[in-house]
């Protein structure tokens, strides 16, 4: 069992600021201090609780919201420890030194350290020049020969799937081998995704995965299996009835309205909210994913349009920009505005969101398992970084832009999957209804 773990706030700047540390006791004389990246000023620190005071100036943001953060960084940190315990290392405050950090994936550890000394260290000592059939051993491989080839965002989807193997192995009692892959394996997996497996870094405890979430680990499981069969590392795998499962997702978007009351929402008091209000007004206007939307530079941006090849899946696109959205990239590059990750980002514009009003009730429902969930919240706690793209395909599939011109700009390759994000109420398709007929004047066909 490691010894204590504790946020600090004890080394003052001269401006009066300091970075709030970890400070790790891994032995009775030694200690490690891991920065958060969090900065305060001294005097809004609470020693006794441990956590920032609410008379932090807006400047330096909320203390709810760094709290929150604080909390996940701590946890975080205890990932690592837990790591190194585990496997022995006999450094722990060196290993955890080199090792966190407030952005790591705690998933992608496993595969970072392969590379240290104690990884090769390992495999000179095995000599073993046969193949390493482990499935988990394979997938490692798999993983690494991926991540130089794909997008930032598969090396961690490639990695869920590999958890959610991990986690039926534990279940199941039974190690898991290419030998028992079969229909059986299969509907006993989608069996414990559904009902048994547990969703882990929630505050509340969560059992079962959604549908599509299912579906995707089936998919990823599925490509890696048959890209090992083609490189002749395993025989071919009977996948007959190994079907992807999926449905169709409630999912909300904005009118060109709401997200005008966000653009013109009053920041004053949250200036630190400025840069993510403005690249969530980008995304509904250019219908980039936030992984290239947030990754714009100069040399995109060619007069007033822009030339933007797409992260995930490769594919250049042309897109005019709007003045606001000129304005916007403009005022980026000025200020040389950092990137932020996909979940500040999230966490941030729902609270922006929220001061623009946006709170009307929204019931969305899905599937886990044969059980349909619904959960109503307020209309600000649904939107997210995909909000943006969603908004801009079914703003300009309303105001009647050829579908095939919106794909050209929203990258989609496939009519099917352009649909999927068209989010339209009964109101709205009847009303685009009736000025289709006003248009082409057969609102009385039959006098």
């Amino acid at each position: 069992m490691f010894l204590p773990i504790k946020p600090v706030c004890i080394r003052p700047r001269k401006d009066g600021t300091s970075i709030i540390h970890l400070q790790y006791c891994y032995s009775n004389e030694q200690k490690t201090m891991l920065d958060t990246k969090i900065t305060i000023p001294v005097e809004c620190w609470d020693k006794e609780n441990l956590c920032i005071k609410q008379n932090l100036p807006t400047s330096f943001g909320t203390s709810k919201e760094l709290n929150e953060t604080l909390s996940i960084q701590l946890r975080l940190a205890e990932d690592v420890i837990s790591f190194a315990i585990k496997r022995n290392i006999p450094d722990r405050g060196k290993f955890v030194k080199k090792y966190y950090s407030p952005d790591l994936d705690i998933y992608a550890l496993s595969e970072i350290v392969q590379k240290n000394e104690y990884y090769l260290k390992e495999q000179k000592e095995k000599g073993n020049s046969k193949t390493n059939l482990d499935i988990f051993f394979q997938i490692d491989d798999y993983i690494q020969s991926k991540t130089k080839k794909v997008c930032k965002d598969m090396p961690r989807i490639y990695r869920n799937m590999k958890d959610h193997l991990l986690e039926f192995q534990s279940y199941r009692g039974e190690a898991i081998t290419f030998d028992c892959l079969d229909l059986s394996f299969y509907e006993e997996l989608v069996d414990f995704l559904s009902y048994e497996y547990v969703q882990k870094r929630r505050n509340q405890k969560i059992v079962g995965l959604k549908i599509n979430t299912i579906g995707k680990t089936i998919k990823q499981f599925r490509t890696f299996l048959r890209n090992r069969i083609r490189k002749r590392i395993i025989p071919p795998i009977d996948m007959d009835g190994w079907s992807i499962l999926e449905e169709e997702v409630d999912a909300v978007y904005l009118t060109w309205e709401e997200i005008r009351l966000i653009q013109h929402v009053d920041l004053t008091r949250y200036s630190h909210l400025e840069d993510y209000r403005n690249d969530f007004v980008l995304g509904c206007l250019t219908g980039l994913r936030f992984s290239d939307f947030s990754r714009l530079d100069e040399y995109d941006l060619r007069g007033d349009m822009l030339y933007k090849k797409q992260e995930k899946s490769d594919h250049w696109v042309v897109i005019p920009l709007r003045s606001v959205a000129a304005d916007i990239l403009m005022n980026r590059f000025k200020k040389n505005s950092p990137s932020h990750t996909n979940a500040e980002f999230n966490r941030h514009i729902k609270t922006i969101a929220k001061l623009a009003r946006l709170t009307k009730p929204v019931k969305h429902s899905y599937k886990k398992g044969n059980r349909d969930v619904v959960e109503v919240k307020p209309k600000h706690e649904w939107i997210t970084s995909h909000t943006c793209r969603r908004s801009f395909c079914t703003n300009e599939f309303l105001a009647g832009t050829p579908v095939e011109l919106v794909m050209k700009i929203s990258g989609h390759k496939s009519v099917k999957d352009f649909y999927k994000y068209i989010r339209i109420t009964p109101e709205e398709a009847g009303q685009k209804i009736k000025e289709l007929w006003l248009q082409r004047g057969q609102m009385d066909v039959l006098i």
